[in-house]
């Protein structure tokens, strides 16, 4: 419903920095698998093949056996009416202490997987009666590449598969979406030795995981699916270097470096100077040989310069020299993350078995997921990840220096912290602030962990305050409620103003009455539409062409709304404020109407013409009842939030002028005062004020202003109702000799009738020279 406007995101993410080196693959899949601390992973980059072997010999693992499982599809037909057909799966062959999902897809409230535990014993856990849905098309086609990968298909070919159908989502994932790309990314990881070839593949992929619904991704992680990818992702990275960075290249001339885009993903070989890099719009890798120009580091701008290098994806870098000035680099301006290993450092890591650097830049955190319900401190910085394959130890010999920029928020509880595949903590990690009027934050560590610079005091992604997830379901209960029965009452009390501008002709012909009458219809248009949304939602899920249309005329009847409100503010600012001099042309009512009804087309068609796509509901609201055909992303923030927005706070202020301006002319006797306040309440209405509590609830400042949105903006067109027809003595009476015209005339004498009348009158012009809206 209308709430629904307001509440849905697209919210940046916060950024983060984390910096690794990668000898204990082993040691971070503990972190990343407690229930799976005892299984070893035979690729680790610091067990030997033949030890790997060794210890597996030592270490046999059991699994569980095939097993059939039956079980329910939720089925929803033409009729809206939900059935359960039975469906006979299959659990394969799961290692022991692991989790298994079915072979066809089976998919919970929330659109994860229903999984079974193979218990330490080698015993399946008893699952008791399952009734699932089978999911979406893509998730369907995901969760059979994940099969065909489990028969050993092709590496290369698979992975292009996985990229183009995750291309192809534009975003729109569901949780399952990311826990399959997971799946498939831990099984073809493991099959094949790394390869650089398919290093694009793997950018690309991670880059349209991270463009997901925010939600998305926290749900994912309730199975582990972020962790498990980021984990994937950064071990097989770890392993290209020699490949892409080999010393064999250092000092070849060329003329330029050789530079490809392919969808989305920018790859650019400085082979003469031992770098080549992997960019894309979330998430980038530079790959190091220090051996070739002493290069030992990457610094990221979000502006450009002489000395720097411009990405296709809208930021700058530069190299950065072991000789490096750190004083120099950390007064630098526009800097977004940036570090280096300073000579003394890469000399003593070199000697110890260290030849390449991998360095990841990512734009922000969306895969690194808290799953935590407490208070904690909030990253507010890009991410930075640093590995230096084939290092073995856990202690550097000399601090590592890493840049951040300070942000705008900043307090005591802000410092330097680590991601440790759970939380953000900082022990261990020490914070340079230096001055406030310095650009950037200098970040200190010597052990390998993953590093932030963080704010405190913020909520974790997994906060229980319900307005920082998502609303629970008791209040979308509750709001869809409030908001159907405001929107009853506005259509009711719409209807009846109609009715009375064709029963009393003297109001109608107003100038007023024919703005009011305008606006009356903009507002039943909309709720119209709405009621046709919610009988539709069902088939406008199976047409996109129904969905885009049925979206598109939303969003137009939303911006009709706001354009009379803007007009009626302006009629009434010259009215009440700018009295002298006030000349209105001819037609000023058919020139009002074409400009509200014309203007709102503009933004509507640049949405549907440059974002189309943005109508989509995302996965998650398609799960349940939530899904709505609304612009979302930009679509949304420039194409509705950014006039509403514009349009509410002139209104405010022409409101308030049109307040005091009436304050100043009338003596403030009492009952004067309550006209004043009647007048407030009805332009407070009038002009859609109500949606300051809906631009409130957009930027999350909490549940109430979500209420106070439904309370007041579903119930303009009874409020309209009240003033316009009940509390105008004309129409009241209109009304009144309408329904009981012989009744009136037999009881009621004629001095009180003229008493009546009399006392009508004045009312009538006291109340409606402060409520006429022109």
């Amino acid at each position: 419903m209308i709430w629904q406007l307001c509440l849905i995101l697209a919210a940046l993410g916060p950024s983060l920095a984390h910096v690794r080196l990668a000898p204990s693959t082993t040691e971070r899949s503990v972190q990343l698998f407690p229930q799976q601390q005892w299984q070893l992973r035979s690729h680790s980059s610091t067990v030997k093949p033949a030890q790997s072997v060794f210890y597996m010999k030592l270490l046999p693992v059991a699994h569980c056996e095939p097993e059939d499982f039956q079980h329910n599809y939720k089925v929803l037909s033409a009729t809206g009416e939900v059935t359960f057909e039975p469906h006979l799966n299959h659990f394969g062959r799961t290692r022991a202490g692991g989790w298994a999902s079915m072979r066809d897809l089976c998919l919970d409230e929330q659109g994860l997987p229903w999984r079974r535990l193979c218990n330490a014993s080698a015993e399946w856990a008893t699952l008791g009666s399952v009734n699932c849905s089978a999911g979406s098309q893509l998730s369907r086609q995901l969760n059979q590449l994940r099969e065909d990968v489990q028969s050993r298909s092709s590496t290369a070919v698979a992975l292009s598969k996985l990229r183009h159908l995750l291309t192809e989502a534009r975003g729109q994932l569901a949780p399952v979406d990311v826990y399959s790309t997971a799946q498939i990314f831990a099984e073809l990881l493991e099959q094949q030795q790394p390869t650089g070839a398919v290093s694009a593949d793997l950018v690309g992929i991670c880059r349209e995981i991270m463009s997901s619904d925010e939600q998305v991704l926290r749900l994912s992680a309730e199975v582990n699916a972020t962790n498990s990818l980021l984990s994937k992702f950064e071990d097989y990275m770890d392993a290209l270097p020699p490949q892409l960075v080999p010393s064999e290249s250092c000092g070849k001339t060329r003329a330029e470096a050789d530079k490809s885009t392919e969808k989305g993903v920018q790859a650019v070989n400085y082979a003469q100077l031992g770098v080549q890099a992997l960019m894309s719009s979330n998430l980038s890798v530079f790959y190091v040989n220090p051996e070739c120009e002493n290069i030992t580091g990457i610094a990221i701008y979000a502006a450009g310069a002489a000395d720097r290098m411009s990405a296709s994806s809208g930021f700058w870098y530069r190299f950065l020299y072991a000789n490096e000035s750190l004083e120099q680099l950390r007064a630098e301006r526009d800097l977004q993350t940036g570090t280096y290993l300073p000579t003394q450092l890469w000399e003593q890591l070199s000697q110890r078995g260290a030849s390449y650097l991998v360095l990841k830049v990512y734009a922000h955190d969306g895969l690194f997921v808290e799953r935590a319900q407490q208070r904690s401190p909030k990253p507010r910085s890009q991410v930075l990840s640093i590995s230096i394959p084939g290092f073995e130890g856990a202690q550097l010999p000399a601090p590592l220096p890493f840049l951040l920029p300070r942000v705008g928020v900043s307090g005591k509880d802000s410092r330097c912290g680590y991601w440790n595949y759970g939380s953000w903590l900082s022990d261990g990690v020490s914070t340079c602030g230096g001055h406030n009027e310095e650009p950037n934050v200098l970040c200190e560590a010597q052990h390998l962990t993953q590093f932030s610079f963080l704010i405190g005091g913020s909520f974790t992604q997994h906060s229980a305050e319900a307005s920082d997830v998502l609303l629970e379901a008791a209040h979308e209960q509750l709001l869809d409620l409030i908001t159907q029965v405001g929107c009853g009452l506005s259509l009711f009390g719409l209807l009846f103003i109609f009715l009375t501008a064709a029963l009393v002709e003297k109001w109608r012909s107003q100038a007023s009455t024919k703005v009011l009458l305008h606006l009356c219809l903009a507002l039943a248009l909309q709720l119209l539409l709405f009621g046709y949304l919610g009988a539709e939602q069902l088939h406008l899920k199976q047409s996109w062409n129904r969905c885009l249309i049925s979206g598109a005329a939303l969003q137009y009847s939303v911006l009709v709304i706001f354009s009379w409100m803007l007009i009626i503010a302006f009629l009434q600012f010259q009215r009440y404020v700018t009295v002298i001099g006030v000349a209105r042309p001819s037609h000023y009512i058919l020139i009002s109407a074409l400009v509200a009804w014309t203007l709102p087309l503009l933004p509507t068609f640049l949405v549907v013409l440059l974002d189309a796509d943005s109508f989509q509901p995302s996965q998650h609201q398609l799960k349940g009842n939530a899904a709505l055909c609304y612009p979302s992303g930009y679509g949304l923030a420039l194409g509705v939030v950014l006039p509403i927005g514009l349009v509410t706070f002139a209104n405010a202020f022409m409101m308030l002028c049109i307040i005091y301006s009436i304050h100043r002319a009338l003596n403030p006797r009492r009952q004067l005062i309550i006209q004043q306040l009647r007048l407030s309440v009805l332009l407070f209405f009038l002009l859609g004020l109500t949606w300051i509590f809906g631009l409130c609830s957009y930027m999350r400042l909490g549940i109430i202003f979500s209420y106070l949105f439904c309370l007041s903006a579903t119930l303009q067109g009874f409020v309209l109702f009240v003033y316009f027809v009940l509390l105008n003595a004309s129409n009241r009476h209109a009304w009144l000799s309408l329904i009981c015209s012989r009744q009136m005339k037999i009881n009621m004498p004629n001095a009180e009738r003229q008493s009546m009348s009399t006392s009508s009158s004045n009312t009538s012009r006291r109340t409606q020279s402060s409520v006429k809206s022109i």
